[in-house]
């Protein structure tokens, strides 16, 4: 049987190294397009063995080079998005709404089998915030244009690739004490990066048609608990301290005017909602791909790198008690 060719936009990230090697490992051909080959393809050659695996640079927004890796697609996965906005084009109606409409429009147009399209958990209700509005704009976009596509909504997606335990274990390390947005009482799901990848390769290697699948592990954690269990691994005390709403809302704007903010006023609106299921779709576990990674077992495994000591660190963790009687 011939291999099924799959083109992935954002094969970079976390998300596309698991998919890559997943998808390569069960004899998949894999197109992965980067905007710098020179600073990205020396990630991506290391996932697949030769023949497997093509890398091609451009501009995701370069139509007529587009057009050409379509025709030789049978698969078109779309990982790319943003979580704040940096310039005039990379802003969130252009990487969440335009992008993906473009790609649903060139899939239908050389009849590839499948669009799959990588959103977000809990944007329904989030109407208050740029990302989550651009977010549904996309999604709407997409079944106008390709209704056979499968939108998938993860929440929190983690693993020692990702940039939300690596840099939350980074600031708890080094602050004395940790901000608690909204009282930390907001609600996430979080979905390890290999589950996740396990769930693209179901839907790809069955021949799964759903409109939205929303992907959550097997826990429900507020960000309180989140930050406790990280200072638990890590083997820290920190206070954790309340912030009110008027002080949040200056900190962000403070923040956002860096190059890489730790967080700004959109995503501060966004950590309003909860991050979970929501009953109105089917979720990984109803297409048959249940997450059984527990969130503190897996970044137990690489948390050790910002204990002291390192990997000769003790295993004598603190416990979440302690943590607790140091919250203000």
């Amino acid at each position: 049987m011939k291999a099924k060719n799959c083109l992935i936009f954002g094969g970079s990230g976390q998300i596309g190294r698991h998919l890559i090697r997943k998808l390569t490992k069960n004899n998949y051909k894999v197109t992965v397009v980067t905007r710098n080959v020179h600073q990205k393809s020396y990630i991506i050659k290391t996932q697949a063995n030769a023949g497997y695996l093509d890398i091609v640079e451009s501009n995701i927004f370069d139509q007529e080079k587009i057009v050409n890796l379509f025709k030789k697609a049978d698969i078109c996965i779309n990982l790319v998005g943003i979580l704040f906005e940096k310039n005039k084009a990379n802003t969130f109606k252009n990487i969440h709404s335009v992008f993906p409409s473009l790609l649903a429009k060139l899939s239908k147009q050389y009849a590839l089998k499948h669009f799959i399209h990588i959103s977000a958990l809990g944007i329904n209700n989030a109407l208050d915030s740029n990302y989550a509005i651009s977010k549904l704009e996309g999604e709407a976009n997409i079944i106008k244009n390709f209704p056979l596509a499968t939108i998938l909504r993860p929440s929190i997606v983690y693993s020692v690739d990702d940039n939300f335990t690596t840099n939350f274990m980074t600031m708890l390390n080094r602050l004395p004490a940790f901000p608690l947005y909204y009282e930390g009482k907001t609600k996430f799901m979080p979905i390890h990066c290999s589950d996740l990848a396990d769930v693209i390769y179901k839907i790809i290697s069955e021949n799964i048609y759903s409109k939205v699948i929303e992907c959550v592990g097997p826990e429900v954690l507020t960000f309180r608990e989140i930050l406790e269990k990280l200072l638990k691994l890590i083997n820290k005390k920190r206070i954790l301290i309340p912030l009110p709403l008027s002080v949040a809302n200056f900190s962000a704007k403070l923040f956002e005017k860096l190059p890489n903010p730790l967080l700004t006023t959109d995503q501060l609106r966004l950590l309003k909602y909860d991050n979970i299921i929501s009953g109105k779709y089917k979720t990984n576990s109803d297409i048959g791909v249940p997450s059984l990674r527990k969130f503190e077992d897996e970044v137990k495994k690489y948390a050790y790198m910002w204990r002291d000591g390192g990997q000769f660190s003790t295993e004598k963790y603190i416990s979440e008690e302690s943590i607790k009687t140091d919250n203000i």
